[in-house]
């Protein structure tokens, strides 16, 4: 299981929105308010972000959890400690 640092993290995150929603410019995403609004994506494209997130970083996140990454910041700070506890 390969370790991720938080700018790592925050990179992974930028380039799975990036995937989905080519036009987002990170650089404007504001770390504390909520990505969909943000990037005005659907719940369907929601759920894509968390599938790439899922295969690139090797972890399960559980439906339970998907309000933990409904910002940038928090997002982070969940995948960040779920990478560290499949170590």
């Amino acid at each position: 299981m390969t370790s991720y640092n938080r700018e790592q993290i925050r990179d992974i995150i930028f380039d799975a929105l990036g995937a989905i929603a080519p036009e987002v410019e990170p650089a404007l995403i504001a770390p504390d308010r909520p990505l969909r609004e943000q990037i005005d994506i659907d719940s369907f494209d929601f759920l894509n972000f968390i599938i790439r997130l899922h295969e690139t970083l090797g972890i399960d996140i559980p439906e339970k959890d998907y309000a933990e990454l409904l910002t940038l910041n928090s997002a982070v700070e969940y995948l960040t400690r779920r990478c560290a506890a499949q170590q």
